[in-house]
């Protein structure tokens, strides 16, 4: 099933798949969840400095986000287009020049506006990484190394925010965003000269705004697809429930400095590492569907746990980290092969297809992390419903969607 954007331009053969060019698009992918695990232990102090609540500091992840959706929207199509290798030299161009921006920002506002643009920026990698994956290794292997790819990316979140506690306590909270532009800098000069070009099947009318929407009003009349999509999204949006909230969780209900939260944080994150490398090994012998529907059920489990503690009064360290260690873990299943899943039936147009799952994947972590975040005021019970409604949701999407198609 493809939706062929015109008549393709054919070029020279994809690079090989190699150890190399994984370790490359991972960094690459990574640099999305860097750019806002590095900074969390920040942002109690920048609501300080700023004189802000914490749904105004909190704006500078959700907008973030809200750019992270918008860019991947135009990437797609322009990497169908024209390649994935210019595009994603100019998304890191604009990621450098934002990243100086947020350094120097003056107020809570112009950090956000500076977030804005460094997302459109930093959404290059993700989407077009995912795509030269589909590209390099094709429908089949590309869930196995999107799985290790994921399981390689956790070190970001689980490292970055026990870094950025430090830099915050030692070099104040510009010294996080100095690093996030060494690491662009460095990428921007690794794709330029080891990036080879994946694209082999270009479509000159890929960016005619008629056949973009065509596409994507294919995509989304595929079930299948949107099933994917959604158990992705909501799976992720618990996840960033738990980004958005819980440096303000953290340290106001449990008194962790920026250093103890980094580690707390790294705890949880280690559920994912765990889920993505059990998913790399499993996904040949079990197939992507059962890893998927195993992780949908196993994240509703632990958001319902979470939830039920909060209403019951239990109020630990453990009560919070333990459900997330497994709703991480749930979305270390569920990712890889819903992504995979998602782009396999979509070889000519899988810039397209990654666009829009990753637009609507940061559209609903987005909404979801902008409710959290105004609703942290009335306690902490905000995060565990957020987690346990976007939990709930994988497996109603995996039985509406993906389940029901595939037993006709």
């Amino acid at each position: 099933m493809n939706g062929p954007a015109g008549a393709a331009t054919t070029i020279a053969a994809a690079p090989p798949p190699s150890f190399g060019l994984a370790v490359l698009l991972t960094t690459l992918v990574a640099l999305g969840p860097l750019s806002t695990d590095l900074y969390l232990p920040a942002l109690p102090t920048l609501a300080r400095v700023f004189a802000s609540d914490a749904g105004g500091v909190q704006l500078t992840l959700s907008v973030f986000l809200a750019g992270f959706a918008c860019g991947q929207i135009f990437y797609g199509p322009l990497s169908d287009r024209f390649g994935r290798r210019p595009i994603m030299l100019g998304g890191l161009a604009i990621y450098c020049l934002a990243t100086i921006g947020c350094i120097f920002a003056p107020s809570i506002e112009l950090l956000i506006a500076a977030r804005f643009v460094q997302a459109i920026g930093a959404c290059a990698g993700p989407v077009l990484g995912r795509a030269v994956v589909r590209d390099v290794w094709g429908a089949i292997e590309s869930a196995r190394i999107i799985a290790y790819m994921g399981g390689a990316m956790a070190i970001a979140p689980l490292l970055g925010p026990t870094l950025g506690g430090f830099l915050t306590v030692l070099f104040g909270w510009q010294s996080n965003f100095v690093v996030l532009l060494i690491v662009s800098v460095v990428l921007f000069v690794a794709v330029a000269r080891l990036l080879g070009e994946s694209n082999v099947h270009r479509h000159p009318q890929a960016t005619n705004p008629r056949q973009v929407v065509a596409n994507f009003r294919l995509l989304l009349a595929d079930r299948r697809y949107l099933g994917y999509v959604l158990s992705f999204s909501f799976s992720y949006s618990a996840l960033f429930a738990f980004i958005s909230a819980s440096s303000f969780v953290l340290s106001d209900r449990y008194g962790l400095t920026p250093e103890l939260f980094g580690m707390s944080f790294g705890i949880v994150v280690s559920g994912y590492l765990l889920g993505s490398l059990a998913s790399g090994k499993l996904v040949r012998r079990l197939g992507g569907d059962t890893l998927l529907a195993c992780g949908a059920w196993l994240g509703a489990i632990a958001g319902a746990t979470m939830a039920a503690l909060e209403l019951w009064g239990v109020h630990s360290l453990a009560s919070t980290l333990g459900p997330m260690f497994f709703c991480t873990a749930a979305t270390g299943l569920v990712m890889p092969n819903a992504i995979a899943k998602a782009l396999a039936p979509y070889p000519k147009m899988a810039g397209s297809a990654s666009a829009l799952m990753g637009f609507v994947q940061m559209t609903l972590a987005a909404l979801v992390g902008i409710a959290v975040g105004h609703a942290l005021s009335g306690g902490g019970g905000a995060l565990a419903a957020g987690v346990a409604i976007c939990t709930a949701l994988v497996p109603i999407s995996y039985l509406a969607l993906i389940r029901v198609r595939r037993r006709r």
